[in-house]
């Protein structure tokens, strides 16, 4: 990345966060063990409470909005599934209007 380009495979988000001016604010309201719990946290990752808190909820958002996303299914589900589309059933009307697609003339283009 000496040249200032960025691989295909690097995170978007990644370069492009250092980069980003930060204008909205958020609160939230935390009991006093928890804002401990927090600071602590923060500390031993060597992070201000702010980086701390909004990295955790940024990771967490991720989570979710991956879980609800993605659509995962058993392993034997999507070999039958890969297999039925290599395969597929024949399909004689389709066949028939695609012979009586051949043979119609279409109108083209002057």
């Amino acid at each position: 990345m000496k040249s200032g380009r960025v691989p295909y495979n690097y995170p978007y988000n990644c370069w492009r966060s250092e980069m980003a001016v930060k204008t909205v604010r958020m609160e939230a309201r935390v009991s006093p063990e928890e804002r401990e719990r927090i600071e602590r946290a923060a500390s031993t990752a060597g992070l201000s409470v702010s980086a701390f808190m909004v990295g955790a909820a940024v990771e967490r958002a991720e989570e979710i909005i991956a879980e609800a996303t993605t659509t995962t299914i058993p392993a034997g589900y999507f070999d039958g599934l890969l297999a039925a589309l290599d395969e597929p059933e024949p399909a004689p009307r389709l066949a028939k209007a695609a012979r009586r697609a051949r043979r119609t003339p279409r109108i083209s283009a002057r």
